[in-house]
């Protein structure tokens, strides 16, 4: 099993690779992707981009791919969806609320638990081919998932401590990778 995440600059991005080592998935933080994957994580950044355009072909690739903050708002932005400033920008904890949707990425997961926020911009408007899995009260966007295809958004942060499901989420994800 081999999930490398797509450095886009985060903050945390070490982290996300050292959980996914942690849970023995081989790993490592890259540029840009050169070799056949089983998943791929795009972790966050300072980009904005609310104002900003990027060009992608990892999701030509036909593999999951889990986009975390900024790399939430990516997908979302590549698919169709908006991204704008956020009304009220998250930093610290919020309540994270499952939408009822089910999904395997969410298996294990409470109706209601407490995530970590760092973010100004955020997805405004849900692209056409997603569904949105989860909101909280400043973000209605929070989780998200393709229709048809292996490829979610988080906006939170499941890869640091403060965030009571996080590592759930990336034993959810490595299994959607495994059975992919």
């Amino acid at each position: 099993m081999k999930i490398y995440v797509i450095d886009n600059g985060g903050q945390w991005t070490h982290r996300e690779w050292r959980v996914l080592r942690d849970l023995g998935v081989e790993t490592k933080i890259v540029n840009e992707l050169t070799e056949k994957v089983d998943g791929l994580i795009l972790s966050g950044g300072p980009m904005r981009l609310s104002s900003s355009d990027l060009d992608c072909n990892y999701f030509d690739l036909d593999i999951p791919i889990l986009g975390i903050c900024a790399g939430h708002q990516y997908i979302a932005k590549h698919f169709g969806g908006k991204v704008s400033t956020s009304v009220i920008p998250e930093f610290g904890k919020a309540e994270l609320l499952i939408n009822g949707h089910k999904d395997n990425l969410i298996n294990g997961i409470p109706k209601k638990s407490i995530v970590w926020e760092s973010h100004n911009d955020e997805v405004s408007k849900l692209p056409e081919e997603f569904i949105n899995l989860g909101s909280s009260e400043s973000c209605k966007i929070q989780m998200m998932k393709h229709k048809s295809k292996p490829i979610y958004g988080l906006q939170f942060h499941p890869e640091v401590e403060h965030t009571e499901c996080g590592e759930q989420l990336f034993k959810n994800f490595i299994g959607i990778c495994q059975e992919h």
